[in-house]
């Protein structure tokens, strides 16, 4: 029964904010609801407050008895939409492949279907002693990806 009123309010709420997309979403059998967000531009605690009012403040806790947890995906979070991906072009990415390969990466591209990763790597001279940098690419499907994380970097 929660599910049909807290859909609407969700719904509602991301909305008003165009730059928010939701992530994931559940109510426990207690009914603890649990909204996880991501935005464009980040998620502030702002954003937060304001998704949790436009639930909180529509259900009649005379009725209903609830706890509500709104949150941004964490950066140790995988990606897990093509939204997620086209934010963080430019970064780092660790990303495991169906193929069992990890790929540490700059993300240089996204499309709906796939994303395209770079970096350098050392390889044994084509002729001759000795190794050169290369600069590889890979075009990678979504459908190949099991999971892409962002790599934090402190400079």
């Amino acid at each position: 029964m929660m599910r049909g009123q807290v859909t609407p309010l969700l719904e509602q709420a991301l909305a008003k904010n165009k730059s928010l997309f939701l992530i994931d979403f559940s109510i426990s059998e207690a009914n603890h609801i649990r909204v996880i967000l991501d935005g464009d531009n980040g998620v502030s605690v702002e954003d937060c407050i304001a998704v949790s009012r436009e639930i909180e403040h529509n259900i009649d806790r005379e009725e209903y008895d609830f706890s509500l947890e709104v949150m941004s995906a964490g950066v140790s979070e995988p990606l897990t939409l093509p939204r997620q991906y086209k934010k963080n072009v430019g970064r780092t990415l660790q990303v495991k492949t169906k193929a069992d390969e990890t790929i540490e990466a700059q993300l240089t591209a996204v499309t709906d279907e796939n994303i395209t990763l770079q970096w350098k790597a050392r390889e044994p001279k084509p002729v001759g002693k000795g190794k050169v940098t290369v600069q590889k690419e890979l075009v990678l499907s979504y459908s190949n990806i099991v999971e892409a994380k962002v790599m934090i970097t402190f400079n």
